[in-house]
């Protein structure tokens, strides 16, 4: 296993990051097997772990806690906080009065005294930036989190965090978690770059492609639309949508790159995730620990010039086969009232 410097944190990590989204009720909610798996992925030379108090409502965040003890000094453990974790108006976002509460119940969850890396789920635009940017800083002068980040931010989020951290001398978000894989290219434009220029570390997600990377998904092969993640997003994989056509072509291109490279497809999207200069850690998310097996035999694997120059013939650099933020989509999109004008309004003269 490899190790880098977290942005300018000083934190070595491993170059793939456990992620646990999978040990949940629905996915893999045998408590003591995901500890297994957790305990096989440290074993193998990860030591950097990644949660949130979202997955499970909390169980993933428990099942971690209950797999470091004995083991919390050497990892590098990361959660995140924003999404709802009850009924009420204010158990979620990214304000102080929610913010304070969630680190609390994360810190009981996973029984530990501080988080390595506490971030941000998602923006919140009805919370002002530096609100948030000011509970964080305060948080890790108390000792309760060491360094803080931002996941599923745009550039220009990011770029104004920034600015508004270094106007109100306020810590900065110090790692960004986007989502990247051979497919979806589209953070190449502007959002690593961003965070190169502000020395973020960046820890990615859904290196194969929400499973389109796995190798079961081929032209011109029938598709099961209700069983497995193509029952939780059959427009994503169903073949008769148009827009699914190209990554088809390109999965069938990659897995003959990946036949002559002597690898599998999962492998070769592993591996290719954390090629590029900004980029610090790939979070592999397996459910057993077989996949776990199967994902780290692509970490092992280093990609050379001539095999890079082929995936960006298939998948030009900064290029989306599909749009990763529909997982997660911006208000800006989905809210008709900031895209358009009321109606009747004139517009200036």
């Amino acid at each position: 296993m490899r190790y880098r410097t977290l942005g300018r944190t000083g934190i070595e990590v491993s170059t793939h990051c456990l992620g646990t989204m999978m040990f949940q009720k629905g996915f893999n909610s045998d408590h003591e097997d995901c500890v297994r798996i957790i305990h096989a992925a440290l074993d193998r030379g990860i030591n950097f772990v990644d949660t949130a108090d979202m997955y499970g409502r909390g169980e993933s965040e428990e099942i971690v806690g209950k797999a470091l003890r004995g083991r919390r000094d050497d990892v590098v453990l990361a959660t995140k906080v924003h999404f709802a974790m009850g009924e009420g108006p204010n158990w979620g976002g990214n304000s102080r009065r929610w913010i304070l509460k969630a680190v609390e119940d994360s810190l009981r969850r996973l029984d530990t005294e501080w988080i390595d890396l506490y971030q941000v789920h998602f923006p919140d635009h009805s919370t002002d930036i530096e609100e948030t940017l000011g509970v964080l800083t305060d948080l890790v002068r108390e000792g309760r989190i060491r360094a803080f980040g931002c996941s599923n931010y745009q550039a220009d989020e990011i770029v104004e965090a920034h600015h508004v951290s270094e106007r109100r001398a306020l810590g900065r978000f110090r790692t960004a978690q986007p989502p990247y894989s051979v497919l979806a290219r589209g953070i190449e434009t502007a959002l690593l770059p961003a965070c190169a220029r502000h020395g973020m570390g960046v820890l990615t997600w859904s290196p194969l492609a929400f499973g389109f990377l796995t190798g079961k998904h081929r032209k011109d092969r029938p598709v099961d639309l209700d069983s497995g993640r193509a029952a939780i997003r059959p427009a994503f994989f169903d073949p008769a949508i148009a827009g699914n056509a190209a990554k088809l072509d390109a999965v069938e291109q990659l897995i003959d790159l990946a036949g002559d490279i002597g690898c599998t497809l999962p492998q070769l999207a592993v591996a290719f995730t954390v090629t590029h200069p900004a980029v610090t850690s790939a979070i592999l998310g397996p459910r057993t620990l077989h996949q776990l097996e199967d994902l780290l035999s692509g970490a092992a694997l280093t990609l050379d010039d001539a095999a890079l120059d082929r995936i960006d013939e298939i998948v030009p650099p900064g290029t989306n086969l599909y749009n990763p933020a529909t997982a997660l989509p911006p208000r800006s999109l989905t809210e008709k009232t900031l895209r358009r004008r009321a109606p009747g309004e004139r517009a200036a003269a």
